[in-house]
């Protein structure tokens, strides 16, 4: 799907605003709200708006720690990949999984409430992973830049 100035104008607001009505969000890119509501329709349904949701606080919940896991398994054959990924979806504090290139096989982003909950998830979940060879586990320090939005060009879609 190509974008317009009017769709980037409309992903950019949405990005910053993702509450905002269809009137204010018509009134601020120009458009009359019908013709918003199709443009907002059309970038749902072609996948370029994948949801919408309400942002948590790890830390305000209780969940202070971030670690960064890096993982091996015994093998990249589909079925060692596909058991892997059902059971870390499983995982409540997974944050994020990623199938990567180089030296291990996954890295996630796990939330947890100190170093004695991690030891839990480590135990619990982690380990018990079916096909894991190798478990690396580094501990964010501080949070930098945790984006949930991008900067959009009309050469992007």
């Amino acid at each position: 799907m190509l974008l317009d100035r009017i769709d980037i104008a409309i992903l950019d607001t949405l990005q910053k605003q993702g509450r905002i009505s269809n009137a204010a969000l018509a009134e601020k890119v120009g458009l009359s709200q019908s013709a918003c509501s199709r443009r907002l329709d059309n970038l749902e349904q072609s996948g370029v708006i994948s949801g919408y949701h309400a942002r948590l606080s790890n830390a305000a919940l209780g969940h202070k720690m971030t670690a960064i896991v890096h993982i091996s398994l015994s093998g990249q054959f589909e079925k060692s990949l596909s058991e892997f990924e059902a059971a870390i979806r499983r995982c409540p504090n997974v944050l994020s999984c990623h199938l990567m290139s180089g030296e291990y096989d996954y890295i996630l982003r796990i939330a947890a409430r100190d170093l004695e909950d991690y030891e839990r998830i480590h135990k619990e979940w982690l380990s018990a992973m079916p096909h894991v060879t190798k478990i690396n586990s580094s501990f964010a320090l501080r949070e930098v830049i945790d984006r949930t939005g991008m900067g959009i060009r009309a050469d992007m879609a």
